[in-house]
């Protein structure tokens, strides 16, 4: 994930002055006196054109000033002097920590490489700097999250908390849900079907994907009687209220079920079945998920995803793995010898 380049403010009313020459102020008091100069100045400037979040001002203050000690005890008297390797040995303090200052997390870093970066970009737009040696520092990137899954109760109850009385809107519901489940299709493509992108006979629907790429789904069997039921006793009703078009999925007004409108219909189901945190693509992890724990392969569940790249999909095997490792651990006679 990238993060956005942007900076902070200071606490300060604005910039010092500079001391004067004539001063018998110790050298590092000077020093620290000119960086702080350049930094009070910087986020003097975002506090007061960018209107940054308090919160943001907040930490991005903590950043810039835990870099400026890093320039001083490095020996920079001012922000021009600084040079790429200084703002590589700030992110490697970052990632490693100190006496004084616990490791930070991938997020945080980038967050404070991005600060550094505003900072210098600043530095050379005010004449305080005649280069940006932060320019082709990258922020790192944050660690790769496992997709959210829910286990197949977890999905058994949502699915029956879809339609709870038996309504044309309940039957819609469940026949979304269960398509969104049981064929692993992105919101967008649900409900962008058309009626005629269908063959509940073979089992199969024709979905326009990510670039306009078509593709083909399969349709498991509790699908596609949840469509066929909805198709039989519920559309007929709901069609009445609009045109004729030909989307799958209307709307109580007969017009295509939008995007807003399915997320409104999974979250009063998970809301009935007593789950938090569900999303539609929890639907097509936890389709992804399941699939690789049943043994389908990897490039298998890639072409049902429209993944364009398997290097997309084998983050859903990173789950898998770590529970065949729990597993082994509490199971091998051998996994837990002394080492």
């Amino acid at each position: 994930m990238s993060v956005p380049d942007q900076a902070v403010t200071g606490d300060d009313a604005g910039p010092q002055a500079a001391p004067d020459a004539s001063s018998h102020a110790a050298p590092h008091a000077a020093l620290d006196s000119a960086l702080d100069s350049a930094v009070r100045g910087y986020l003097d400037h975002l506090a007061v054109d960018r209107g940054l979040a308090e919160n943001t001002l907040s930490s991005y203050r903590r950043d810039l000033r835990r870099y400026a000690a890093v320039l001083a005890e490095r020996g920079r008297a001012a922000i021009g002097q600084a040079g790429e390797d200084d703002v590589l040995a700030f992110l490697s303090g970052l990632r490693e920590g100190d006496q004084r200052h616990p490791p930070l997390s991938a997020g945080s870093a980038a967050r404070a490489v991005v600060a550094v970066r505003g900072l210098h970009r600043f530095a050379l737009r005010e004449g305080l700097a005649t280069a940006d040696p932060a320019r082709d520092v990258k922020a790192p990137a944050p660690p790769r999250r496992l997709p959210k899954a829910i286990s197949l109760d977890q999905v058994e109850r949502l699915l029956a908390a879809a339609d709870p009385e038996d309504t044309p809107r309940g039957l819609r519901d469940r026949a979304l849900l269960e398509l969104l489940y049981g064929s692993g299709a992105r919101i967008s493509e649900a409900v962008g079907l058309d009626v005629d992108a269908l063959d509940l006979g073979d089992g199969l629907a024709r979905v326009s994907g990510k670039g306009g790429k078509t593709r083909m789904v399969p349709i498991g069997g509790y699908a596609q009687r949840a469509v066929g039921a909805y198709l039989a006793r519920a559309r007929p009703e709901l069609v009445k209220a609009g045109r004729g078009l030909p989307a799958l999925f209307l709307n109580a007004r007969g017009g295509r079920l939008s995007r807003q409108g399915a997320w409104m219909v999974l979250r009063a189901a998970a809301e009935r079945a007593g789950l938090r945190d569900v999303s539609p693509h929890t639907l097509r992890h936890s389709f992804a998920t399941h699939l690789l724990d049943g043994g389908a392969e990897v490039r298998v569940v890639q072409e049902l995803l429209g993944h364009a790249s398997v290097t997309t999909t084998q983050v859903y095997t990173l789950g898998a793995v770590q529970l065949l490792r729990e597993v082994y651990d509490t199971s091998h006679p051998r996994a837990r010898g002394e080492r």
